[in-house]
């Protein structure tokens, strides 16, 4: 689990954008930047399109006008779906990040894998302030 004061780990995440899909080294991403990063289990998820997303999507403006620079979500999903999922919960002020390899999960040490058969790494994070690279305390949005 990232703790306080931690750098967040180098990784590519990726996104779908108006001109084609973007790959962002989460190194320069963040850099110099006030960011609130969540990250979820899995896009499409019932509790993640019902709990999780909508009140950062709700809160959005509220998170912006304290400050922040970006707010950015994450799963272990690939770019196209992060996509299709921002846009099916309206998350246009939400940047929708796929991290198709799990490498910033695997290394953030916030993998979750389920007890079966099918099981798959899924992000254990669901919320995390990210500030110039740092992780400062854990909080709810509100907290900003």
């Amino acid at each position: 689990m990232i703790q306080k004061g931690q750098t967040l780990p180098t990784a590519t995440l990726s996104e779908l954008g108006e001109g084609g899909m973007v790959s962002h080294n989460t190194d320069e991403l963040f850099a110099n930047k006030r960011v609130v990063l969540f990250a979820v289990p899995g896009a499409f998820t019932p509790t993640c399109s019902e709990a999780h997303l909508p009140g950062y999507v709700v809160l959005a403006d509220e998170i912006k006008a304290a400050g922040v620079d970006v707010i950015a979500c994450v799963a272990v999903n690939d770019a196209f779906v992060m996509h299709a999922w921002g846009d099916a919960q309206n998350a246009s002020e939400i940047m929708m990040l796929g991290d198709g390899d799990a490498s910033f999960t695997k290394a953030s040490a916030l993998k979750w894998t389920p007890t079966t058969s099918a099981a798959s790494v899924h992000n254990a994070m669901h919320g995390c302030r990210q500030w110039r690279g740092h992780a400062p305390e854990r909080g709810s949005p509100r907290e900003i």
